[in-house]
C-alpha cells in the first residue's frame, strides 16, 4: 500500500510539475502595415528549360538518316498516309497537340531537325544511348522510354511529313 502511494504521490508531482510554470506568448493581432523584409534576396534562380521545349537545330541525332531535303510544299497523299500510322501506333503514348506520356509531335520541326526527328522514330534505343537531348527527353518523360515501332523509312518520312502540318 505504501509504495501504491508513493507511485500516485510522484506521479501526481510530476504532473503538476509539468503542467505549470508555462508562460503564454503574446499573439500578434492583425495589421494593415506591411512589415520590411529582413533579408533581400537578389540572386534569380535560372529556369532551365526542359528538353522538350529545347530548340536545336543543328543536331542530326545518331542513326541511318544523316540527310533530308523537305521540300517547300506539303505532300497530302503523304500526309494522310503518316496521320493513318501515327494514329494506329503512336497514339497510345502521344498526343498530337499536349504532352501526354511523350511529347507533343506539334511544332516539332520548329525544335528539331527533320533527320533528328527521322532518327528518332526509326532508331529510339540508339538515340537514347548515344544523343543527349534523347537522353534528356527520357529523364523528362520519367524514364519511359520511346518504343521501337519498326517502321520502315517510308512510313518515318509519312509520319514527319503529317507533324508538318501540325501547327
Amino acid at each position: 500500500m505504501k509504495t501504491t502511494l508513493k507511485l500516485i504521490t510522484i506521479l501526481f508531482a510530476t504532473l503538476l510539475i509539468s503542467c505549470g510554470g508555462k508562460e503564454e506568448k503574446k499573439k500578434e493581432g492583425f495589421s494593415y502595415q506591411k512589415k520590411a523584409p529582413t533579408e533581400k534576396k537578389t540572386t534569380e534562380k535560372a529556369e532551365k528549360v526542359p528538353a522538350s521545349k529545347q530548340i536545336d537545330l543543328s543536331n542530326k541525332g545518331v542513326g541511318p538518316i544523316k540527310s533530308l531535303k523537305l521540300s517547300s510544299e506539303i505532300d497530302e497523299k503523304m500526309v494522310a498516309q503518316g496521320a493513318d500510322v501515327f494514329k494506329k501506333m503512336c497514339t497510345a503514348c502521344h498526343r498530337a497537340d499536349k504532352k501526354f506520356i511523350g511529347p507533343a509531335p506539334k511544332d516539332i520541326l520548329e525544335r528539331r531537325t527533320p533527320e533528328w526527328v527521322m532518327n528518332m522514330i526509326l532508331d529510339p534505343e540508339g538515340m537514347v544511348k548515344n544523343d543527349p537531348l534523347a537522353k534528356a527527353l527520357l529523364i523528362e518523360f520519367n524514364g519511359s522510354p520511346m518504343a521501337n515501332q519498326n517502321l520502315t523509312e517510308e512510313e518515318a518520312r509519312a509520319v514527319l511529313e503529317y507533324f508538318r502540318t501540325l501547327k
